[in-house]
């Protein structure tokens, strides 16, 4: 059976990028890719984690 996963995304601010990351880390989310934002001054992280109630 396919893994199922819920996706986030999420602005970071450059000062507290690591420890935004290692949050959302503690949560179980793992980081995929970061990307500039929309405005292209700021970054934006893409997460994962396995859906809860699904087969891994």
């Amino acid at each position: 059976m396919a893994t199922t996963w819920e996706y986030a995304t999420i602005p970071l601010i450059v000062h507290a990028t690591k420890a935004i990351l290692d949050q959302w880390g503690a949560d179980g989310w793992e980081l995929v890719q970061v990307v500039p934002g929309p405005d292209g001054t700021g970054l934006v992280a893409y997460l994962k984690r396995p859906r809860e109630g699904a087969g891994a």
